[in-house]
C-alpha cells in the first residue's frame, strides 16, 4: 500500500495546473451511454475513480479509448449494451449510480448494484429513486441491487416536475440525464446549483438536448427523441485548486494555478483574503501568496455557493497552524471530521462539539505517521504535513488517488519535500 514520505517546512513557489474536474468528469463518462453516436471528453483527469468507471462501462459493453492529447478520452456506446453495474465495480464509488438514469432513458432498464464509496456519513440513494419514478420508471431494491425498468408498453421515460427533500448534486445529474430523452418536459425544483451541473448541462445541449436554468435552483428540459454524440471539454476541478490555495496559504509562498476558475471558488476565495493572503484572479488563473502566519477563520458549510464541504478539512489543517481561534460547522455529511484524530497526532488542538469542530491555532505542527480516512481528509493532511516539522508520513493514500491526478507529483514541481513511498 502506497504511502506518501513529508519533510515540512518548504514555502511552495512556482507554477502548477489544475486538473479537470473529477466530479464533472464522471457524470460525463456515464452522459455517454445516452447516444450510440461516438463521444470525445478532453481534460479528463488520471484518477482512480476516472478508472474505475472506465472499467464499469467497458463491462457494459461501451468502446472507449485513450487518445493522445492529455486527458482524451472517446467512448461509443452500442445498442447491444448490456444495462448492469455489478457490486464488484460498484462497491468503491458511489459515483456509479449516475449509470442509472442514462441506463433507463435509453435501455428501458437498468440493474445497478447500491454503491460504495468514502465513509463520510449516509449519502442515500432514495432521492433518486423517487424521481425517477416520478419519470414513470418501475424501481424496486433487491439482493442489494436497483432493479428499474419501464412499465409494460412504454418505450420512454415521461417529463415530470421533481422536487427532491434535499439539494441532491449527483440526484440532479441523474435527473438531467434522464429527462434528455424523457417525453416531454421536465423540471427540476431545488436542482443542485455546483459548476459541475451546467458543465454536464452544456455537454448534453452539444448532444442535442434542450436544457434552460442549468446553474440555478430551477431547470427545465425539454426531452427529445434521439441525442447524438460530441466533444466536450471538462471544467477544472475547483476542488483540486481550492486544496492548492490552502497549500500555499498554510506554508506562506507564492504560486500561480493555471486553468483554474476563480469564480467558482468565491467562498474559499473569500475567506483566504479574510485570514490574511493576497488572492489575484484573471482569466484562466489564480495566484496565491501569503506571508507568515495567517489569521484563523470560521466556516460553515453548505451547498454551492457556501463553502464546500470537500473544503472543509483542507481549510481546517491552515487553521490548524493560524493565529487565535476558529469554528468549522459541516452540515452537510455526518461523519466528516474524521480527519481530526490524525492532526491531532500531529500537534493540532481541535474540541469537536456535535457538527463543530473548534480550532485553537498552535504556532508549529511536528510530523508522524497519519492514516487517510476519506479523500479530503487525505488532502487535508497533506497540507498538514507540509508546515509541520520534520517528517511526516501518510498512509492509505489510495483515498487521494481517488480524486486528486498525481498531487505529490505537482507539489514537488513548486518546491515541497513530498514523495510516494511504495
Amino acid at each position: 500500500m502506497d504511502k506518501l514520505r513529508i519533510i515540512g517546512g518548504q514555502p511552495l513557489h512556482g507554477e502548477v495546473v489544475i486538473s479537470g474536474a473529477k466530479n464533472a468528469a464522471l457524470p460525463e463518462l456515464c452522459a455517454t451511454l445516452l447516444t450510440a453516436d461516438a463521444v470525445t471528453l478532453t481534460n479528463v483527469p488520471r484518477l482512480r475513480d476516472i478508472a474505475t468507471m472506465r472499467s464499469l462501462l467497458d463491462h457494459m459493453g461501451v468502446k472507449t479509448q485513450t487518445h493522445g492529447e492529455r486527458g482524451g478520452m472517446g467512448f461509443q456506446a452500442p445498442d447491444t449494451l448490456n444495462p448492469e453495474a455489478p457490486y464488484e465495480l460498484v462497491k468503491t464509488m458511489r459515483a456509479s449510480v449516475l449509470v442509472l438514469g442514462p441506463l433507463l432513458a435509453r435501455f428501458g432498464r437498468a440493474r445497478v448494484s447500491l454503491p460504495g464509496g468514502c465513509a463520510i456519513g449516509a449519502r442515500p440513494v432514495d432521492q433518486h429513486i423517487k424521481g425517477l419514478q416520478a419519470m414513470g420508471a418501475e424501481i424496486g431494491v433487491e439482493h442489494g441491487y436497483m432493479e428499474a425498468r419501464l412499465p409494460a408498453g412504454r418505450t420512454r421515460l415521461k417529463g415530470a416536475r421533481i422536487t427532491t427533500d434535499m439539494v441532491t448534486v449527483t440526484g440532479t445529474e441523474n435527473f438531467l440525464m434522464a429527462a434528455a430523452l424523457a417525453e416531454g418536459e421536465t423540471v427540476l425544483e431545488n436542482a443542485a446549483q455546483e459548476p459541475e451541473i451546467p458543465d454536464l448541462a452544456e455537454m448534453l445541449i452539444a448532444m442535442g438536448a434542450q436544457i434552460e436554468g442549468h446553474g440555478t435552483s430551477r431547470i427545465r428540459i425539454q426531452g427529445v427523441e434521439r441525442l447524438h454524440g460530441c466533444s466536450h471539454q471538462v471544467v477544472a476541478d475547483r476542488i483540486e485548486a481550492g486544496t492548492f490555495l490552502c497549500a500555499v496559504a498554510a506554508t506562506s509562498g507564492d504560486v500561480v494555478l493555471h486553468h483554474a476558475r476563480a469564480d467558482h471558488l468565491d467562498a474559499v476565495i473569500d475567506k483566504l483574503r479574510e485570514a490574511g493572503a493576497s488572492i489575484e484572479a484573471g482569466e484562466g488563473f489564480i495566484r496565491v501568496k501569503s506571508q507568515g502566519r495567517l489569521k484563523a477563520q470560521s466556516f460553515r458549510t453548505t451547498e454551492y455557493p457556501g463553502f464546500p464541504t470537500d473544503m472543509q478539512a483542507q481549510f481546517m489543517a491552515l487553521n490548524c497552524v493560524a493565529q487565535g481561534n476558529s469554528t468549522a460547522t459541516e452540515t452537510i455529511f455526518e461523519n466528516r471530521f474524521m480527519h481530526v484524530s490524525e492532526l491531532m497526532r500531529l500537534g493540532a488542538k481541535i474540541q469537536i462539539d456535535g457538527k463543530v469542530a473548534v480550532v485553537e491555532g498552535v504556532e508549529k505542527l511536528s510530523g508522524a505517521t497519519v492514516m487517510a480516512t476519506d479523500l479530503r481528509a487525505s488532502a487535508s493532511l497533506v497540507i498538514a504535513g507540509l508546515v509541520a516539522d520534520g517528517e511526516t508520513i501518510v498512509d492509505r493514500i489510495y483515498h487521494l488517488d481517488r480524486g486528486y491526478d498525481q498531487m505529490e507529483a505537482k507539489l514537488r514541481t513548486i518546491g515541497a519535500n513530498i514523495e510516494r513511498v511504495k
